[in-house]
């Protein structure tokens, strides 16, 4: 059965929350109206009390295949991110090898096009000595350019001025970049190595990947974007004093310059290190509830356009080691919107505003092909969402391959009951489809 019939939902959408049925027909939403008759071929599905959404679209995300798929793979990650109401995601460079030839990078789709369970895009990545590849990627059916201003996997740290320039004057295509500066952290890390040697305290992450290496990499990329009239978009902005880079006065479809704020950037703070160790080790750093909190105000008045997750997982036995020795990153797509909507019912951000940042903005700042909102015509990815369903991270019901989760123990009050993808049910109540139904993300441009 293809076609679906969503009734007495209330619909979040383009800033209004409104009850209405919608009608899926051959992937696409066919109609969208306050009474919809159902007819014997239409599956329909009760929302009486739920929320439909557009599905979240996750604009970057580590899914780990191809080359470091003990801790996931874009199977076992994309499900995951379906079972949290993740639609589409795009996927960085950072893979082994690294996707820095476009022959390479289309290895990537083709695993993707029979794995799947979500729609799909793959970045190209930048590096200081492959400009020529990087000038072949296709902006109609790849995200954009992925450049490392901070230490990444392989060859992909891109740490010379003049490249830069070279990149940032020579494509017309989005430009996502981590901006940290590797001078900065290295002196910082030389500085606690010479106090404490190989027993340097988790704590002190965030001292070694300071807010002073954000704030540098950060404007000297803006600066450049600026000087070369460069399309920009910074990635995980974590410190309060980064935010005042971005503006509000302009729409987003105007913006050359946007930024991306992370879940975990505004669930934990610096005092979380203390419980929860290496298990929130990321790059940026999480830093202090006065970050956080001007983080939270940049993303409510617009100067920060996206809310993204960075899921990238590591297995507990690598996390485990040392801080010297325990690599950054964590899974979050199954529980990044379910944290939202905590966060929403807590006060701290509306329906609306969610909705707006995690698929809106997305499919605007990317020109994203038909997606990202709840519109006739545009592809039929949803999320049907109760949010009063209550529920506990457990090992369980963890989806993630690495197995673990940084909200392990913290219980959601809202649970994902349906996701479609393409008008296909890829999740319902607890369980995925067999079926995999992503497509490759097309970009009008």
């Amino acid at each position: 059965m293809n076609s679906f019939l969503i009734k007495n939902g209330q619909l979040v959408n383009e800033g209004q929350v409104f009850f209405a049925d919608i009608l899926v027909e051959d992937g696409l939403i066919a109609k969208i109206a306050p009474h919809i008759e159902s007819s014997a071929d239409v599956r329909v599905i009760d929302a009486q009390g739920c929320y439909v959404l557009p599905g979240m679209i996750d604009d970057q995300v580590h899914f780990r295949e191809p080359g470091l798929t003990h801790k996931g793979d874009i199977e076992s990650e994309s499900r995951a991110a379906i079972a949290g109401g993740i639609t589409s995601f795009i996927e960085q460079p950072n893979t082994v090898p690294n996707a820095v030839t476009q022959d390479l990078l289309e290895d990537k789709y083709r695993i993707a096009s029979a794995k799947s369970f979500a729609n799909y895009s793959f970045m190209m990545g930048g590096t200081n000595d492959n400009l020529e590849e990087v000038l072949k990627t296709n902006p109609r059916n790849v995200a954009g350019i992925k450049l490392f201003l901070g230490s990444s996997t392989g060859n992909m740290l891109v740490d010379r001025e003049d490249v830069l320039e070279r990149i940032f004057s020579s494509t017309s295509m989005l430009i996502a970049v981590h901006a940290e500066d590797e001078a900065t952290i290295q002196q910082n890390l030389t500085h606690y190595q010479e106090l404490y040697g190989e027993d340097i305290s988790v704590e002190a992450h965030p001292l070694i990947r300071s807010a002073e290496a954000c704030y540098l990499s950060s404007s000297k990329a803006i600066a450049l974007a600026e000087k070369t009239g460069a399309r920009l978009h910074v990635f995980h902005v974590s410190t309060a004093r980064e935010t005042a880079l971005f503006r509000n006065d302009i729409p987003l479809s105007e913006k050359r310059i946007t930024a991306e704020v992370c879940v975990h950037h505004l669930w934990f703070s610096d005092e979380d290190y203390a419980s929860k160790g290496n298990l929130i080790k990321w790059n940026p750093a999480v830093k202090t509830a006065a970050d956080r909190k001007a983080l939270w105000e940049a993303l409510l008045d617009d100067r920060i356009d996206v809310i993204a997750t960075d899921h990238a997982p590591h297995t507990l036995e690598e996390k485990a080691k040392k801080y010297s020795q325990a690599p950054s990153g964590g899974p979050l797509v199954q529980h990044a919107l379910v944290a939202l909507l905590e966060a929403s019912k807590n006060g701290q951000i509306g329906l609306a505003k969610i909705v707006e940042k995690t698929a809106h903005n997305p499919a605007i700042l990317f020109q994203i092909e038909k997606r990202g909102f709840l519109r006739e015509g545009y592809h039929a990815d949803l999320v049907v969402v109760n949010p009063a369903q209550p529920w506990t991270v457990a090992t369980d019901n963890i989806l993630y391959k690495c197995g673990w989760s940084p909200f392990e123990g913290q219980t959601f009050n809202a649970r994902i009951t349906h996701t479609f993808v393409n008008g296909h049910l890829a999740w319902e109540n607890g369980e995925a489809s067999a079926e995999k139904a992503g497509q490759r993300l097309l970009f009008l441009r």
